[in-house]
């Protein structure tokens, strides 16, 4: 196993270490292989860890790989926020442009009033779709919801913002505040369909969101800030025609699992993508 640093640990999505949804940083990965990398990801136990495959430090552009405790993924938004703030505390800030396996994914830093570095990411085009019956109900049957729980004015859909996600918006916090789910059948359904998490909301204004993601296709019961289902959201309120001019949405997450985490998502009719918001604070070093 070659690697000249040892992983970083950040929380991303919060600028308390105790907060955030915590992922790892391999800066510079380039003599790993994939089941080193795997292997590593698996040790630090978290949702997702990025690798730097290839670096460019004189333009800002860096090829990035994701991967769970279990497999690779193609995109993780809270890892990339969690990447972008270690390179920029490292390089200083600026644009910075990474290439992952979902595409092109640029990345704004810079300072925020109180001095924090401030990643600002920008998805891939997004898409979404109404949910049907095959993929719905054996979801909730996952999930131990009925339809009742559901919000009749956000209609299950599938979403996509450099990954698949299931959106349900639960009618009331309280729904999704209960969530104790069967964790094998989810997994499951969610493997069949190809979905990275089901990405559970409830809306508690027209621009402020509480968010869960349960992720046990990746061998985690709940992530604490998922900024790629952020962005995918994002666009299932556009596709919604919920988007009528520049919009700012609030999203609380993490909050029934002790890991507030706190995401913003900038979104324009006429931009099929997602800017997604956040800060990053370190937490540790190594395995």
């Amino acid at each position: 196993m070659t690697t000249t640093e040892a992983p970083l640990r950040y929380a991303a999505f919060t600028s308390d270490p105790e907060g955030g949804n915590p992922a790892g940083v391999v800066p510079d990965a380039s003599g790993l292989d994939d089941a080193e990398m795997l292997a590593i990801a698996a040790a630090l136990g978290y949702s997702e860890t990025a690798f730097v495959t290839h670096r460019d430090d004189a333009a800002r552009r860096f090829r990035v790989r994701y991967f769970s405790p279990l497999a690779e993924v193609a995109f993780c938004g809270h890892a990339t926020i969690a990447l972008a703030v270690a390179l920029a505390e490292r390089l200083g800030t600026g644009d910075l442009l990474l290439d992952t396996p979902a595409g092109e994914i640029p990345v704004v830093t810079g300072h925020d009033a109180t001095g924090a570095v401030v990643a600002t990411l920008t998805s891939v085009p997004t898409r979404s779709r109404p949910a049907v019956p095959t993929e719905l109900e054996p979801t909730l049957r996952a999930l131990g919801w009925s339809a009742a729980d559901l919000d009749p004015a956000l209609p299950p859909h599938v979403a996509f913002g450099g990954n698949e996600h299931l959106v349900l918006a639960a009618a009331t916090r309280a729904r999704l505040a209960d969530l104790d789910y069967d964790f094998d059948a989810l997994a499951g359904v969610m493997r069949e369909h190809g979905w990275t998490t089901v990405n559970l909301v409830w809306r508690e204004a027209p621009e402020r969101f509480h968010a869960r993601n349960p992720f046990p296709v990746g061998g985690v019961v709940e992530d604490a800030a998922t900024g790629a289902a952020a962005a995918a959201l994002g666009g299932y309120l556009r596709e919604l025609g919920q988007v009528t001019g520049p919009t700012t949405i609030a999203i609380r997450q993490g909050e029934d699992m002790g890991r507030p985490s706190d995401l913003l998502v900038d979104l324009a009719p006429d931009d099929p993508r997602s800017h997604v918001t956040g800060r990053a604070v370190v937490i540790g070093q190594g395995l």
